[in-house]
């Protein structure tokens, strides 16, 4: 059904009907399509155009007056400026854009971007609103289990962050679309919340536009009218509350006052029950520090991160419970439910008997503002209380704890906040309080449909999403406060200007200004639980909490209102509260095993698809979690999680046979039997016959088995060295130029990060538009002249800081040095922390190739240690600093790479053929080999293998294809980097390297794979047609060579910037250990 389908410059708004078949949708459709814009009116310009207008030379595009876009400024409304030179630019297309609630900016907004583009937006409401959105989204988009699944009737979506992960392969990844618009998009300028609700699978599948949080509102009007009763009775102030525990004792003394003089009792603070506020009460309880210079603690409100085991078996969650029913009991719900109704905020609030609310930020404005929806009316309120400047509507930070979950100690045991074990809390009148805002569902964002869409549509779709962004938020649909720069000040003179109140725009702004804050800088906001099957999670809580205990009667067996005197409803403490809240809890576990167990994968699946939406470092496949967990002899969660399926426990005796028999007693035994036969001859010939043709086909299976392994292993590497390329296993920390050369030192990592002196960049994209917007990062590589220490001697750092200066003089750069941006390892890479220091060395070739300039810094020094001479010669034998050149050069050419050798030398630029010794970089020295290995698992050559491997394959790729973007001479620089390989491709990629290792007191050597047949592989891919692009839906390679990255990178020039037969299935030696970067052979051996 169609409420109305015009041909006119106004949007079509239609209502989707469930019940409608898929050819009525496609006649709808087709309908949409055959429709005839009508040209623009007289009355859109003036009477003196008319002529010029409708003239012989007037330009008309599918009915799309350009002349008349241009003179008239249609693509300039509101002073944006995205739109402007795209007059027409998509005259004749439409775009089905499927919504799920109605707002006023929708019709005057989509017809200026028709008056505008040309571009027809066909606006489509889901029958039953938010509630049936999800289900529809996944109906048209497809599930990702299914990539044929989909109806592919819509082009775009408003979405919200839990719709997002059971459908997010359907949905357009958007990362080079807002890298291509970074500087009217301002990606980092959305809070940090709202990013990561919309990011899934590491890309971004939608364009936030809305935030939703919740926080509290109070009545000032009603706060000065009981300001000396409150004094007097309880000998302490009025004031708003500052924790939880304050919030809900104000609500229970202020409960069955006379708000409003009508002579019956009113109510403290109001709320509508529902499991998101809720868990606003868990957030300052459970989470901590939910960041730490590993990334992610896993400090979240729903799932462990290593068990999935649901985190209400604690004492936080009972103490929120308790919390959250004592505020029930004082709210509006005493009332409403006792009656039968509904227990609604929405129409609690407007009655003005509430003292106080709770709420997400849209109703709260229409609750606080006057003529808001649900705000009470004058006569509602007591405004005769109200002082001078005074406004009655009040909004807050949601309270805090000042007692918070352990999460060092086992069950989690609540402790009192300190300013150390609560790092982002703030102390307020003496206590220490942890705050951390709930963003509840993330709020609305723009998705794009990736499946079926075409790319005119695609393209006008983005174009409106950009747009939007651009706008004042006033203007938007569904948008509200998102930005971090909308809590400037200008940004709030204008909302307080629209809202004609400046106290309400100062109260958001001290809200948001909070909730903003990104973690490095004390934000401590808790995420949504963004999984599949969110909806199911959440109406298992709210059936239990709400139905079943807070809110069913007394009469049942888990209930604790009384229906007839809710004043005698079963109080906290009490044996009656204690004895159902345990079954409460027992009855909300079922339940979630019940969920888990119907979620594709269960509850491992889960708990993996957790940990990806939470970002958490390491990154585990099912496997590993399963493994860790036997590891740690946690049994019942490796039952729970049914790892048992997943990892073969007589594989694991040879490596962790005390964990496997902990778990399961003579698992690892081996089998002594002997079979005694006694035949006669012709039996027993028979049956050495039919043993050995079963050994022969065991040892083929066995073969096979072998085979399939190293296939998988060899396939594995080979896409973990394209993932690599695309991804900082840790992030990029930078020092300041003017800030590095006035340290007069280097400076440990540690001290610099605690002193607030590192720019980080968390991903290659950052880097990207880091230095498209003008900064500068020069890579300073050198080799240790100490073993404790790089430089004691200070010659290198003085060398750099000359160097820094002189490049910045030689390129015209602000010598202030505000620009330039210095990695050197001893000042960016953790020193304290062995597990975070491993992953940002395994993104060292990321660095490296991500400078715009490398100097090779190597003065004659001598080494502190060993005394002997260090310089240029000893530089080029070690094997990290080698590999250091090889990536940079091989992204960037040596254009920007640079000697500096001290003494006041110039800084010199390399030779053109100075890589051709760096690229062995195999031939190098190193520590580890020196020490054989000693308490090492592996040698530092294998961990050089996936970032040269990918390295070298997007080189080959690049001369394959043609450097994109590049010139005659970047393909001449290309083929001489390949040449040389050619030339010495054993000694470049070695296939094998002797190690020496210690196992048990016993010096070993052995021959271990390095390279293998690993370049045949990479160039086989390629030549075939297969690809070198990285997808990020699933961190595969991808086999479409129409997708695949430009291998322009940064260099000075246009070199190389961002932006023999194979042996497949040959098997390794016997007496050759075949290991990669990402496993052992073994390890992808399957039973």
């Amino acid at each position: 059904m169609v409420t109305s389908v015009k041909s006119s410059s106004q949007p079509v708004i239609r209502k989707n009907i469930s019940s409608m078949t898929i050819f009525h949708r496609w006649a709808i459709a087709a309908a949409a399509i055959l429709a005839i814009t009508n040209p623009v009116s007289s009355q859109d310009v003036s009477k003196e155009q008319c002529d010029e207008l409708y003239s012989a030379d007037a330009v008309v595009s599918s009915g799309c007056n350009v002349t008349a876009c241009e003179l008239n400024g249609y693509c300039t409304v509101h002073d944006s400026t995205y739109l402007e030179g795209k007059c027409c630019e998509h005259a004749g297309v439409n775009v089905n854009l499927l919504a799920f609630e109605p707002a006023g900016e929708w019709a005057p907004r989509l017809a200026e971007f028709k008056k505008c583009t040309g571009a027809n937006v066909l606006l489509t409401y889901v029958e039953g609103g938010e509630d049936n959105m999800a289900k529809a989204l996944l109906e048209d988009v497809g599930s990702n289990d299914d990539p044929n699944s989909g109806q592919g009737i819509y082009d775009a979506y408003i979405v919200q962050g839990p719709w997002i992960p059971a459908a997010y392969l359907g949905l357009k990844g958007l990362n080079d679309l807002i890298k291509a618009n970074e500087q009217v998009i301002q990606f980092g300028d959305i809070n940090s919340a709202s990013r990561a609700a919309i990011t899934y699978g590491g890309s971004v599948r939608a364009l936030p536009l809305d935030s939703d949080n919740i926080a509290a509102g109070y009545r000032q009007d009603l706060m000065n009218k009981y300001q000396s009763w409150y004094q007097e009775t309880y000998n302490e102030p009025l004031r708003p509350p500052n924790t939880i525990e304050e919030m809900v004792t104000i609500s229970e003394r202020i409960n069955g006052q006379d708000h409003d003089g009508d002579g019956e009792p009113d109510w403290g603070f109001c709320l509508t029950p529902q499991t998101n506020y809720f868990q606003a009460f868990l957030a300052p309880i459970f989470t901590v520090d939910q960041e730490d210079e590993n990334g992610s603690t896993g400090q979240n409100i729903f799932f462990d991160t290593d068990t999935f085991a649901p985190l209400i078996h604690n004492p936080g969650y009972k103490k929120a419970v308790e919390y959250y029913w004592r505020y029930i009991l004082a709210s509006n719900c005493q009332t409403q439910t006792a009656e039968g109704v509904k227990c609604d905020r929405k129409t609690a609030f407007p009655t003005g008997k509430c003292f106080g609310v709770i709420s997400m930020p849209g109703t709260m404005t229409n609750m606080l503002k006057e003529g808001g929806k649900y705000a009470p009316s004058p006569e509602n309120r007591q405004d005769q209380y109200l002082k001078e400047g005074e406004w009655f509507g009040r909004r807050i930070v949601f309270p805090g704890s000042t007692e918070v979950l352990d999460w060092k100690k086992k069950d989690y045991p609540l402790m009192k906040c300190t300013e150390k074990s609560c790092p982002t809390a703030r102390t307020i009148g003496g206590e220490v309080i942890n705050f951390s805002p709930f963003f509840s569902e993330g709020g609305e964002a723009y998705a794009i449909n990736g499946k079926q869409s075409k790319q005119t549509a695609v393209n006008a779709a983005w174009d409106l999403m950009v747009w939007f962004s651009q706008l004042s938020v006033n203007l938007v649909p569904l948008a509200g406060t998102y930005r971090k720069s909308q809590t400037k000040p200008e940004a709030m003179e204008a909302l307080a200007k629209i809202w004609n109140n400046t106290v309400m725009a100062e109260d958001l702004n001290a809200v948001i200004t909070e909730y903003f804050k990104e973690p490095s800088e004390g934000g401590n906001p808790t995420q949504d639980f963004f999984v599949v099957g969110f909806s199911d999670y959440n109406d298992a809580l709210h059936t239990s909490l709400h139905k079943e205990f807070l809110l069913a009667s007394t009469d049942t067996e888990l209930g604790l209102f009384n229906m007839t005197d809710p004043s005698n409803s079963i109080k906290v403490g009490t044996p009656e509260f204690e004895e159902r809240y345990e079954k409460f809890i027992a009855k909300l576990q079922q339940r979630y095993d019940e969920v888990n167990s119907r979620m594709t994968g269960g509850a491992l699946q889960q708990l993996y698809n957790w940990r990806e939406a939470l970002d958490m470092e390491p990154k585990k496949t099912m496997d590993e979690i399963c493994i860790d967990l036997l590891m740690a002899e946690v049994h019942d969660a490796f039952d729970r999680l049914d790892c048992i399926k997943r990892v073969n426990l007589s594989e694991l005796c040879q490596s962790m046979k005390e964990e496997v028999e902990a778990y399961q007693p003579g698992a690892c035994a081996e089998d002594n039997s002997t079979i005694i036969a006694a035949v006669f001859g012709g039996v027993i010939g028979a049956f050495l016959l039919g043993g050995l043709a079963y050994l022969t086909y065991r040892r083929y299976k066995s073969y096979l088995r072998i085979r399939m392994a190293h296939e998988q292993l060899m396939e594995a590497t080979i896409n973990e060295s394209i993932r690599a390329l695309h991804q900082l296993d840790y992030p990029l920390h930078l020092v300041r130029g003017d800030e590095f050369v006035v340290e007069g030192k280097l400076v440990r990592h540690e001290v610099l990060r605690n002193t607030h002196k590192l720019t980080v960049l968390d991903s290659l994209a950052d880097v990207d538009s880091f230095i498209a917007a003008g900064k500068h990062i020069v890579f300073f590589s050198h080799q240790w002249t100490s073993f404790t220490v790089p430089d004691p001697s200070n010659s290198q750092y003085e060398a750099m800081r000359v160097s820094l200066r002189e490049l910045a003089k030689s390129n015209g750069w602000d010598e202030s040095l505000k620009d330039v941006f210095v990695w050197v390892d001893y000042s960016c890479i953790p020193q304290a922390n062995p597990s975070t220091q491993n992953l940002a060395i395994r993104s060292l070739a990321a660095y490296a190739s991500s400078a715009t300039y490398f100097i090779i810094v190597a003065p004659d020094t001598k080494h502190a240690d060993l005394d002997d001479k260090c310089d240029l010669t000893t530089y080029q034998l070690r094997m990290w600093c080698r590999a250091e050149q090889v990536c940079h050069s091989m992204r960037n050419g040596t254009e920007g790479m640079y000697l500096a050798l001290g003494d006041g030398g110039d800084l010199v630029p390399v030779e053109t053929d100075f890589f051709q010794e760096s690229l062995h970089v195999f031939d190098g020295q190193l520590t580890c080999c020196r020490l054989e290995h000693k308490g090492m698992s592996a040698c530092d050559r294998q961990s050089l293998v996936v970032p040269l491997l990918g390295l070298y394959g997007e080189l080959y790729r690049a001369a394959v294809e043609g450097v994109k973007g590049g010139t005659a001479e970047s393909l001449s620089s290309v083929k001489a980097f390949l040449d040389e390989i050619q030339k010495h491709q054993d000694s470049v990629f070695p296939p094998t390297f002797q190690r020496v290792i210690w196992r048990k007191n016993k010096k070993v050597t052995e021959e271990v794979m390095l390279f293998g047949d690993l370049i045949e592989r990479m160039k086989h891919r390629i030549d075939h047609g297969q690809g070198f692009s990285y997808e990020e839906d699933t961190g595969t390679a991808s086999t479409k060579t129409e997708v695949s990255t430009p291998f322009i990178r940064h260099g000075a020039s246009d070199f190389l910037r961002h932006g023999s037969s194979v042996r497949h299935g040959s098997i390794a030696k016997n007496n050759i250990t075949v290991e990669t970067a990402v496993g052992k052979l073994e390890d992808h051996i399957e039973e």
